[in-house]
């Protein structure tokens, strides 16, 4: 199912304009080698930009320029390719950044007569000379010069490229005329004549076994190796589809010709995967899993609306943004997420929809999970999603990344003892580390929520334990929307799935009697009385000594909370006191059995949002109160 929705998709932008033609690649090209007539370098101009999609616009990264050039090799031994980007082969120098000069030799090849970049170098020349002979014009010709007169071993001082640095070992470049540099030697309309006919020659005369492609139905050439995906998981280069190992083969047929993949299909899903892999609103990464969508249709709104929903980030963010608003708007009014879905303008909620999860693994790239849902569906499922997570003052949407950040530990680094040096104690934290798996997020359990939230199904148990976790584990200061966020998500959805009532409303609940929520609304009150008693100055409270425990057992621990709190309202004043008394006697009053003796996780989830909600109530008086004084 992947690899024909991906050939459709292909087809799709093909039509649009938007993928390579056959006997292309893009190319990233960092800066332009600018020819005299005699094939001389004048300079070298660097022809990045900046990257308009980055995270940090203040950092103005930049980016290099895809360009077309004729089909790149996919070999990663020696290889030549026609019009060369690669620095190795142009110049056949590598440059040194502790001696800052020029070799043709590395210190590892330095026994050997000849360096592999002078091979380089001799290849690529010999190639692209005999592709350009019969072509005549002013950039061709330099380029032929510039083959022709090139020794690397003369040109180790050269200040053009001394000039250049490190960038030379590893950017691509792009050939033109001085003081021409719109015009680049790849764009030759001769060259792109040339270079079309010796593909599809090649591809003519290629001896690649005739069979039934099991992608389109049709007797085609099988691909007997497919072309590399990029950007997965940060490995330059991955297969989808490959056989590694001489037991996986049969009927004498060798390498992928085993899967009946045709050369057609092969480029169409390679293509596309890489089109996704390239595009910001159509990928994103969650540890070591890249998960890409697209609609069957390529309507990019239902890309950017999806990727605000569940990424948080859009190419057309000022519209996005606006209709974001009005989604939290309608959920805070408790509006059906059916009814939003049908009123969104300009959206085909029928058509087919697509989120894969791909992982790199050593011999090829494994798929983790492919999801294939109507538009609306996917839609009304995950702002259901978002319904489920939202609490009083949430007005964005809750990412997948923020949702990973929020159930990994918040660490502090061990200090080491005066006995201990600093590189025994990393050693020491290193192992502690590695040795404790619940200070990891699981990636099952991450694919699990990613599957909850795309069809709707319940969270994994694992999620609601992981976040009470490091609710007691974290800081005070960590007890964020987030984390609160996935609790009460937990508890609504299961209750709703199992056709009861929620249970925990946006905010705090003054009509909820359950138990666990009034004795987490209890223990906020118990503590703003110590705070109010030490008028803030203490380092510690009953949040920091006592908060995990009340959560658990509650009547092992309210009793002495309760004995406490006497002696901080002796400290307040009479009628301070009288009103932080009375707000404790009425939660208690609405207790209609004794504490409980031990709470259930969903219990103590309850009870961590009773004082959630509670303490959110503090400070949303003091803000009124601090605006009122203004």
């Amino acid at each position: 199912m992947l690899i024909s929705a991906l050939c459709d998709y292909y087809d799709v932008l093909a039509q649009k304009g938007l993928v390579l033609p056959d006997g292309y690649s893009g190319v990233g090209i960092h800066a332009k080698i600018a020819l005299t007539e005699d094939g001389e370098i004048e300079s070298i101009v660097d022809c990045r930009e900046n990257d308009t999609q980055a995270e940090n616009k203040k950092s103005k990264k930049q980016v290099p320029l895809v360009m077309k050039l004729p089909k790149r090799t996919e070999k990663t031994a020696l290889d030549r390719n026609i019009i060369e980007h690669r620095p190795r082969y142009i110049f056949g120098l590598i440059y040194d950044s502790k001696t800052s000069s020029l070799s043709t030799i590395e210190k590892k090849d330095s026994k050997k007569k000849e360096s592999d970049y002078t091979i380089n170098q001799k290849l690529f020349a010999k190639s692209n000379l005999e592709f350009i002979e019969g072509i005549n014009t002013p950039l061709v010709n330099a380029y032929r010069r510039f083959m022709e007169q090139w020794v690397p071993e003369d040109q180790l001082k050269n200040k053009i490229l001394l000039g250049f640095g490190k960038e030379l070992n590893r950017d691509g470049f792009a050939f033109c005329l001085a003081g021409r540099p719109d015009k680049l030697l790849h764009d030759e309309p001769e060259i792109k004549e040339k270079w079309e006919r010796m593909y599809t020659a090649s591809v003519e005369n290629n001896d690649d076994p005739i069979a039934q492609c099991c992608i389109t139905g049709e007797y085609l050439p099988i691909k007997s190796v497919h072309d590399k995906i990029k950007g997965i998981g940060g490995q330059s280069r991955s297969t989808l589809v490959c056989y590694n190992n001489e037991a996986d083969e049969s009927y004498c047929k060798k390498q992928s010709v085993n899967s009946c993949i045709s050369a057609m299909a092969v480029k169409k899903y390679t293509e596309a995967l890489n089109y996704l892999l390239a595009k910001e609103n159509h990928r994103t990464f969650i540890e070591k899993t890249t998960y890409i969508y697209w609609a069957a249709s390529g309507e990019e709104a239902c890309d950017d609306i999806f990727s605000a929903l569940s990424i948080g980030d859009t190419m057309d963010r000022e519209h996005t943004d606006k209709w974001l608003d009005s989604v939290f708007k309608e959920i805070k009014h408790g509006k059906a997420t059916q009814e939003i879905v049908d009123g969104i303008d300009n959206i085909d909620s029928d058509v087919s929809f697509y989120v894969v999860g791909v992982k790199p693994t050593k011999s090829r790239l494994a798929v983790k999970c492919v999801y294939r849902q109507s538009f609306g569906k996917i839609l009304q499922n995950t702002i259901q999603h978002h319904s489920d997570m939202q609490l009083d003052g949430d007005e964005r949407p809750i990412t997948i990344n923020a949702i990973y950040k929020a159930l990994m530990p918040t660490k502090r680094d061990p200090k080491p003892s005066d006995d201990e040096d600093k590189g025994k104690a990393k050693k020491r934290k290193s192992k502690e580390e590695s040795s404790d798996s619940s200070d990891k997020v699981s990636p099952a359990l991450m694919a699990k929520l990613f599957d909850a939230i795309i069809n709707g199904t319940p969270y994994p148990d694992a999620l609601l334990a992981t976040a009470l976790r490091r609710v007691k584990t974290s800081p005070d200061d960590k007890m964020n929307n987030v984390r609160m966020g996935l609790i009460k998500a937990c508890i609504n959805r299961s209750a709703r799935l199992k056709g009861k009532q929620e249970e925990i409303k946006m905010s705090l609940d003054l009509e909820n009697r359950d138990p666990a929520y009034l004795c987490g609304r209890l223990f906020c009150k118990l503590e703003d009385i110590q705070r109010c008693a030490s008028k803030d100055k203490l380092n510690r409270t009953i949040r920091d000594s006592y908060f995990s425990a009340a959560a658990t057992r509650p009547a092992s621990v309210f009793s002495r909370l309760l004995s406490l709190s006497q002696h901080h309202l002796a400290k307040l004043d009479k009628k301070t006191a009288y009103r932080m008394d009375k707000e404790v006697t009425e939660i208690i009053g609405m207790m209609e059995s004794a504490f409980p003796p031990r709470l259930s996780l969903k219990e103590q989830g309850v009870f961590m949002l009773g004082y959630y909600q509670q303490k959110n109530q503090r400070f949303e008086k003091k803000a009124a109160a601090d605006a009122a004084d203004e």
